[in-house]
């Protein structure tokens, strides 16, 4: 424990009052450790994320009053006992993570060491928590407890405790050099865009296009399997059109995701991204305006997938919002044969499809949660890549629109509500 810390003082916290639409920031206990591998962070940074939003409306399926946010960055001040010596067959972390540290989290907790981490579906880990909700008091304060935090956070002050396909010397230029504000994205938004991306380029229902051979040929390596009397690929089959539905943070972030992956690869492809609010396509036509050179432009109205596939549709669909209108339309933007991935949290409402809608084109459909902590490495190297865009706050290309006091958050949270403003970041200390 750090010499200026005591778990015994009060802290600043920004708290959800049920039943809905109520935030108050309180003064509360600083947390304390828990159990052995307990660690207490002193935020530098935390996030308002959409998904706090159906807790915030009260649609969330929540009526406990807790403290909120998913998304935080800072310093480790305390840990339990089961750090700082050798941890044999454990997570690095519990040998090597001390105070002084720099760390992010992802936006649920998980223990690093069940079957479930191991495969690296960590999201759904039988010890995890998600952060800011009753189960487990959020980083929208001034400290906060991370449980399991061995096999939960990863340490921006040792590289070597997490892999990257970049070379050690630029990691370590970049933890250097990237700003907290920056680094934050990678607690949740960042890594889900990230996880969207991913699911829909690897499905084996894009595989024909992405291979350039039709059903099942495309799972085998070209020229393993002499062709038969397969019609050849026209120039259109071989375009991926993916439509991605939602355009707030995270849509942006597959949307760059996607265009950074295809732009490395040899595959014609059409992105077609689509959201109610004329401020957050703005926000997608600048961003896409700083990535791009030669590309086609991604904004446009639903009818453009049906107009530019010549009304076949997509082959993947990514839905980054969370409701059923999202979903139904999804649906009608989905070719036969093709996938909706969707990464938005999605409440109560009964699901708008039936069976036989599946069964009538052939849909694939992945839901679900990201598994934060497994997608860090790639979102890592992608924020280091494109710092164009996430490495400054308020510019127009800019994914965070600016940095408040926690003070704001009961006005931060009814303006970002309302869509007046786009990721908005607290300082607890400002």
């Amino acid at each position: 424990m750090s010499s200026n810390f005591s778990s015994s003082g009060q802290q600043k916290a920004a708290r959800w009052h049920p039943p809905s639409y109520d935030i108050r920031v309180e003064t509360i206990p600083i947390p304390e450790i828990q159990h052995p591998d307990d660690v207490i962070v002193k935020v530098k940074l935390a996030a308002l994320c959409g998904s706090d939003l159906h807790i915030y409306r009260g649609t969330g399926g929540v009526d406990k009053l807790h403290t909120c946010g998913h998304e935080f960055i800072g310093e480790v001040v305390a840990v339990g006992s089961s750090y700082g010596k050798e941890a044999a067959g454990r997570p690095a972390l519990y040998s090597k993570l001390k105070v002084g540290d720099k760390v992010v989290s992802p936006f649920t907790s998980n223990c690093g060491e069940c079957h479930v981490c191991r495969l690296g579906y960590t999201a759904r880990c039988p010890k995890g928590a998600l952060f800011g909700s009753p189960a487990l008091e959020g980083g929208q304060a001034q400290y906060v407890r991370v449980p399991t935090a061995g096999g939960t956070l990863y340490n921006l002050s040792d590289s070597s405790t997490w892999s990257s396909a970049l070379p050690k010397e630029v990691k370590e230029q970049a933890l250097t050099g990237l700003s907290d504000s920056s680094l934050l994205m990678l607690a949740d938004i960042l890594p889900t865009g990230v996880f969207a991306a991913t699911q829909a380029i690897n499905h084996p229902k894009v595989a024909p296009v992405i291979t350039g051979r039709p059903w099942p040929l495309c799972f085998n390596e070209a020229g393993t399997i002499d062709t038969g009397n397969e019609v050849s690929f026209t120039d259109e089959d071989k375009i991926l059109t993916v439509a991605i539905v939602g355009l707030g943070p995270v849509g942006v972030c597959a949307a760059i995701s996607l265009l950074d992956t295809l732009a490395t690869r040899n595959i014609p492809f059409r992105i077609v991204a689509i959201d109610p609010l004329e401020s957050r396509r703005e926000k997608m036509k600048v961003v896409y305006d700083t990535l791009s050179t030669s590309l086609e432009r991604v904004v446009a109205r639903k009818e453009k997938v049906k107009d530019c596939t010549s009304g076949v549709g997509a082959t993947a669909v990514l839905e980054v919002v969370g409701n059923n209108s999202a979903l139904t339309l999804s649906y009608e933007l989905v070719r036969a044969f093709g996938v909706i991935v969707s990464v938005g949290v999605h409440g109560d409402p009964p699901f708008p499809l039936v069976g036989r809608q599946l069964y009538n084109k052939n849909v694939s459909l992945d839901f679900g949660r990201c598994p934060a902590r497994a997608m860090f490495p790639p979102a890592f190297d992608l924020l280091v890549k494109r710092q164009d865009i996430f490495g400054t706050v308020g510019q127009p290309a800019n994914l965070i629109d600016r940095i408040v006091s926690l003070d704001d958050a009961a006005e931060s949270y009814r303006a970002f509500d309302k869509g007046e403003v786009g990721k908005t970041i607290f300082d607890p200390w400002m």
